[in-house]
């Protein structure tokens, strides 16, 4: 038994997970990591899309342009093909572009490189955990900026003021936001940069567009925020929009050329270059990204309506922010309906009907809020998870 299993076998279970008096980690621990391990018929805690397979993914390269790939060492920087691709859809020059292995260690680099001892960044929550967790691991200070169910996760830059100062040298968000979905507006953007220009003039700002592409049927694709101002650092990914979180490929938007060259030199130093396979994958999804996503778009927005037409069903014991993006959303278990007995029998009852969902306090919300994953599950599995759901508040509420 490892130690982590240890600890795991040891730990006090509560509706949001076990706890870890003992845990010894650089890094928190946080019990996200359990959906890498456990996959229920019922899984509405995942937040990308449906899975491609290797398949999808070999009939867009071509299996014979693969097998003369040399499995050597790959450029630092990425694969030239590979950042031209992210270039055109970022609206950038590729040279501002760097691969990384998934957005999460593209942030860890950026605050590992940018933030010194006395440094502290801002970060917006409630967010994925790891982007919490990895300026925890590098070492930085961080100051959270919490936005809430209540203003539908709305972020105000004012709210960030008190928080910002001549030590700040990151702010990180996400835009749509994960858990929640929603996004950020230009304007939001610009009054954000106006801030750091007159309270935290050497704080980078960096905004993950994880889900910018995953929009809803026919809605437009916002621009990215790349390219917008020098200080604006983006990071994205095949992971969630284009369904492929296991090639592992992800990228930051870097404009300022002394930063770009530090951040290739600190992933040379922790993982020399991505996998060329992978990268060479990615190639092939990104230069077919229109006809790969336009199915999946449309996927998205039928299971959004069928979400929608459950939440208003469902309108007296749950309420929902209805995202903007993104294949998740934040619910909430109304407290005049359901008291705080009630919300740990509604945790402790999921698996006994094969259901997964994500617990709001993973991400830094309470345990009465959830995320839902309603892309990840095949359209003809959603009703009845979502049926599933509804006799578990039967079952929580008695």
């Amino acid at each position: 038994m490892t130690v982590l299993e240890e600890q795991v076998d040891a730990a006090e279970s509560g509706p949001a997970g076990p706890t870890y008096p003992a845990w010894r980690g650089r890094f928190p621990y946080n019990e996200i990591i359990s959906l890498l391990d456990v996959n229920r018929p019922f899984n509405l805690a995942e937040s990308t899309s449906q899975d491609l397979t290797v398949g999808d993914v070999l009939d867009l390269a071509g299996l014979e342009t693969l097998r003369g790939l040399k499995l050597g060492y790959g450029r630092s920087a990425g694969a030239v093909e590979l950042r031209e691709e992210i270039a055109k859809a970022c609206k950038v020059p590729a040279d501002q572009v760097i691969t990384t292995q998934g957005t999460a260690l593209g942030l860890f680099l950026l605050a590992f490189e940018v933030c010194r001892p006395g440094d502290e960044a801002v970060l917006v929550t409630p967010c994925f955990p790891p982007s919490r967790d990895c300026l925890l691991g590098a070492g930085v200070a961080v100051r959270e900026v919490r936005l809430s169910f209540e203003n539908g996760y709305q972020l105000d830059p004012d709210e960030l003021t008190a928080s910002l100062s001549p030590k700040t040298r990151l702010v990180s968000l996400a835009s749509p936001q994960n858990p929640s979905g929603v996004r950020m507006s230009r304007g939001i953007v610009d009054k954000l940069l106006a801030l750091l220009e007159s309270r935290a003039p050497q704080a980078i700002l960096f905004i993950d567009e994880t889900y910018r592409e995953a929009t809803y049927g026919n809605d437009a694709v916002p621009d990215s925020f790349a390219g917008l101002h020098p200080r604006i650092v983006t990071g994205a990914s095949v992971s969630k929009a284009l369904g492929a979180p296991g090639l592992r490929t992800g990228w930051l938007t870097v404009a300022d050329a002394d930063l770009r060259a530090r951040l290739v030199v600190a992933k040379m130093n922790t993982v020399i270059c991505g996998s060329v396979l992978d990268e060479a994958l990615a190639t092939a999804l990104l230069r077919h990204r229109d006809s790969v996503l336009a199915p999946r778009r449309r996927l998205l927005a039928e299971a959004l309506a069928k979400l929608a037409a459950w939440c208003e069903a469902e309108r007296e014991r749950v309420e929902w922010i209805r995202p903007d993006g993104g294949a998740l959303c934040c619910l909430r278990l109304r407290a005049d309906k359901l008291g705080s007995a009630s919300v740990s029998r509604f945790w402790d009852l999921l698996p006994g009907h094969e259901l997964q969902l994500a617990s709001g306090a993973w991400f830094g919300e309470s345990d009465r809020v959830f995320r839902l994953g309603f892309g990840y599950l095949p359209s003809r599995r959603l009703g009845p998870a979502l049926a599933a759901l509804s006799t578990v508040l039967d079952a929580a509420a008695a």
